[in-house]
């Protein structure tokens, strides 16, 4: 009999590319997950690994059998969150990613709303940026993502994975109250080229969305600080150090001294959405916190 632990094992190496991955994922010592690979080479007398240099590689076989796996894998967790799940009343674990400001401005309220409901549901959450989001998600490291997908930035999900928009998300343009952009209704690409800014770290997906607002006049932005939270941005532009590129959902009050202008030619949208894997879909716990995060969504311009 083949044992399930063993065949996560073996699916978690090839998908993630090594043992120390794969132990990552599973919360394991990675001798932990080498003796469940040994155990499943002994229960199918099969040899599923081979080293090559200082790492491993899956076989031919272990390859054919991680294919397998992944197969029966999803059609369990299929079977127990469909038949084995009691649809009226949503229980058990539910892993949570998102990014910071769905954190602020989505799950915070839709948490408060479900603490309150009649679910026995054990939610956790961690912030991450929506590639990372997608990529846990997709794994089985966590059941329910929200991701944001820039107009100019799309967001790639996984064919097995199920996608739902929630809301749309505006960026504005944000300066000091005395700054000569201040008193404008709306800015356009062109009035921005020779502004400091302040960005999240190189290679998030808001500063990519912050890059390509120059691509069509053949400038790139003078990014002065790279930082990854926007509460970080919004003190700088107070302090009249730089101006920045921050979203509506999550946003506190800005102080007096910030200014909030929209941009357009084109506008900074941004979709937000859910990502779960196909086979959770019936799962009567994600309807239940989906419908939650609609329902606190909806108001959101």
């Amino acid at each position: 009999m083949i044992d399930i632990t063993s065949l996560k094992a073996l699916a978690a190496v090839e998908s993630h590319g090594s043992v120390v991955a794969a132990s990552d994922v599973m919360r394991l010592s990675p001798s932990a997950v080498s003796q469940q690979i040994k155990k499943l080479e002994r229960e199918t007398g099969i040899v599923l690994l081979e080293r090559n240099g200082r790492g491993v590689l899956l076989t031919d076989r272990g390859l054919a059998l991680a294919a397998y796996g992944r197969r029966i894998l999803s059609e369990l967790e299929e079977l127990q969150s469909t038949l084995l799940a009691d649809p009226a009343k949503p229980t058990g674990i539910l892993k949570l990613v998102a990014f910071s400001t769905a954190c602020r401005g989505l799950l915070g309220p839709a948490l408060g709303r479900l603490a309150t409901g009649a679910s026995e549901l054990d939610i956790s959450v961690i912030a991450e940026d929506p590639r990372e989001a997608v990529a846990r998600v997709a794994s089985g490291e966590a059941d329910l993502g929200i991701v944001h997908n820039w107009n100019s930035v799309p967001l790639v999900i996984p064919e097995h994975m199920s996608l739902e928009w929630l809301c749309e998300d505006v960026a504005d343009l944000l300066v000091h109250r005395d700054h000569p952009l201040a008193g404008r209704a709306s800015v356009e690409p062109r009035d921005l080229v020779d502004e400091q800014w302040v960005s999240t770290p190189a290679g998030a997906i808001c500063n990519e969305a912050l890059l390509r607002i120059f691509a069509d006049v053949g400038r790139v932005p003078a990014i002065k600080v790279y930082d990854p939270d926007f509460a970080t941005h919004i003190a700088l532009v107070e302090q009249a150090v730089v101006v920045a590129l921050v979203p509506r959902l999550g946003r506190p009050a800005l102080p007096a001294e910030v200014v909030a202008v929209p941009v357009v030619n084109p506008a900074q949208v941004r979709q937000v959405g859910l990502v779960h894997r196909r086979t959770m879909t019936a799962s009567p716990a994600i309807r239940h916190v989906a419908a939650v995060l609609r329902e606190v969504a909806a108001p959101v311009v």
